[in-house]
């Protein structure tokens, strides 16, 4: 029986596309030319991938038992899920391709040959990607796709089989027609880096559905006659278009409505730099890029008509001097040795984190955090050692399933559990980078777990807890997840708590003030206990937390 576009096929589909790209990602990244030579295009397509794939595995576990498997909200999951998590430009127009087969297994009606809607998800993967682009060019990974498009369509053929084959082989040939379409490649002596990583996904399609085992067919791609010197020949590429050099590669994703301002906010980010694209999913969400000098300017454009968040800058100086490292042997991923990259929840906490040290992974408010998320930001950290502070029990498991990834990718991660910012912050006041890194994760492991945390929050109905009952209104401090302490107000709970918490000794309680809480409230609070715990030192700061009125840390 030929193969048909199911959801089995789709998801070991992306399984085989992700496998193909962990292979080849480090030879994608050095032959990385242009737009930019940043040397990141073979990791990005990766880590978009990635997202597609745990898009989807996330909407079969939660339907487990349920009637949403089929291939519509798989193929739906896949497009959702690269768009959230693309990067870089590559992987943008990886986005734009699983959205042309998101909408053409949706568009089907009746049986329908396989073959037949595999053409015309590629069809629609080109118009959409080269839409996408504000100034295309021949010779980049559109090229690529625009052959796959046309070779699927001339395949002649209703079979999934032959229609994958003929798509694949016109990328293959594609990809190696680059280096005389741009002048930048010819100059390098290598293939377009986002057209090779785009023949490895079709490819791995064409393997699956023909039955053909072993690793992908690579096409010639210059990379192994590249010598240190071609890293020189590198900086001087021209950016896309023959516009000027900018200096900073700016996304994020931006909620709105508001289809019809796409095209004012393409044309302002065209004003203020290249390579933009603004793509979205047809309900509300889009993802922006975008290479400019203005990161404000940037970021103030999707202000205009939208909310954007998960804001990424990345400063092609730091990028570019990594590919030239990376010419001469070197992995070419990292610049620093160590980082600390906490997760928090609320801009206040990110700032206070950033200002102690961190790099921050700031909590989405619509959704859990994901292991797709912790893996890019800790490949954005760009350092060899990092490590990673949940601030959530809940989350340390899928912090340790992002470490493990990381790992596989040459990055070494370790997980010191915390279950609490404050218990994140007590480990970053200690860590030193002039220290031997497993004496700095012990150091960091112990001011963690010798730090109790408590929050004060307000009854919204009545209940019974281990000290009583309590009526709406009443204030409640919770520690270790019980309730502690019932208390008329949030002056009286939160002295009430602390001298609770204290009870076991301490030498610091840190008071984070919660959204909207008064300043006085907290002042009043560090009076009082300056006063009835004179051995203990408090420090206030704002946290703008919603769960907790207040929350309290004794170390």
């Amino acid at each position: 029986m030929p193969p048909i576009l199911d959801s089995a096929l789709l998801t070991g589909w992306t399984r085989a596309a992700t496998q193909a790209l962990e292979r080849h990602r480090a030879e994608i990244d050095r032959i990385n030319v242009f737009p930019v030579p940043d040397g990141d295009t073979g990791t990005n397509l990766l880590l978009t991938m990635r997202a597609a794939t745990e898009a989807v595995l996330r909407v079969l576990r939660d339907n487990a038992d349920g009637p949403a498997r089929g291939a519509a909200v798989v193929a739906g999951a896949l497009a959702r899920g690269a768009l959230v998590g693309a990067r870089g430009n590559s992987g943008v127009i990886l986005s734009q391709v699983l959205r042309g087969v998101a909408d053409a297994v949706a568009a089907v009606v009746g049986p329908t040959p396989a073959g037949a809607v595999l053409a015309d998800a590629l069809g629609r993967a080109h118009r959409l990607a080269t839409a996408a682009v504000t100034r295309p060019r021949e010779g980049t990974v559109l090229s690529v796709l625009g052959a796959a498009a046309r070779a699927a369509a001339a395949a002649g053929s209703d079979r999934l089989d032959d229609v994958a084959c003929a798509a694949a082989e016109a990328a293959a040939g594609a990809v190696q027609a680059t280096t005389g379409q741009l002048p930048e490649l010819a100059r390098a002596g290598v293939v377009d880096a986002g057209g090779l990583g785009l023949y490895l996904v079709l490819d791995a399609l064409a393997g699956l559905v023909s039955g053909r085992t072993g690793t992908a067919r690579l096409p010639a791609t210059g990379a192994p006659a590249r010598q240190p010197a071609r890293g020189r020949d590198v900086l001087v590429a021209e950016r896309e278009g023959g516009s000027p050099g900018y200096d900073y590669e700016v996304m994020y994703l931006l909620e709105s409505p508001a289809d019809e301002r796409m095209g004012a906010l393409r044309g302002e980010l065209d004003a203020l730099g290249d390579c933009v694209s603004v793509v979205g999913d047809g309900d509300g969400l889009w993802n922006v890029h975008v290479h400019c000098s203005d990161v404000g300017a940037a970021i103030e454009a999707g202000l205009a008509v939208g909310r954007p968040h998960r804001i990424t800058v990345i400063r092609f100086a730091d990028q570019v001097r990594d590919a030239l490292t990376a010419g001469a042997g070197e992995t070419g991923r990292f610049v620093r040795d160590r980082a600390v990259l906490m997760v928090v929840a609320g801009a206040e906490l990110a700032e206070l984190a950033r200002s102690a040290g961190a790099a921050v992974l700031e909590r989405p408010r619509d959704r859990e955090v994901e292991a797709c998320d912790l893996v890019a930001a800790l490949a954005g950290t760009r350092a060899r050692h990092v490590v990673l502070l949940p601030g959530d029990g809940e989350l340390t498991a899928v912090a340790e399933q992002a470490a493990a990834v990381a790992r596989r990718e040459g990055q070494e991660v370790l997980v010191v559990p915390t279950a609490s910012v404050l218990q994140g912050l007590a480990a970053l006041a200690v860590h030193d980078p002039q220290r031997r890194a497993g004496d700095d994760v012990v150091a960091m492991a112990e001011a963690a777990a010798g730090t109790r945390t408590g929050g004060l929050v307000v009854a919204e109905s009545e209940a019974l807890t281990w000290v009583g009952p309590c009526e709406p209104g009443d204030v409640l401090g919770i520690s270790d997840g019980e309730v502690v302490v019932i208390a008329p107000d949030l002056a009286v709970g939160g002295l009430w708590l602390a001298h609770r918490m204290l009870t076991a000794g301490g030498e610091l309680v840190t008071v984070l003030l919660g959204e909207g809480a008064d300043d006085a409230l907290a002042d009043g609070l560090a009076a009082d206990l300056r006063r009835t715990h004179p051995e203990v030192d408090v420090v206030v700061h704002r946290g703008g937390q919603t769960g907790f009125a207040i929350v309290l840390g004794v170390e």
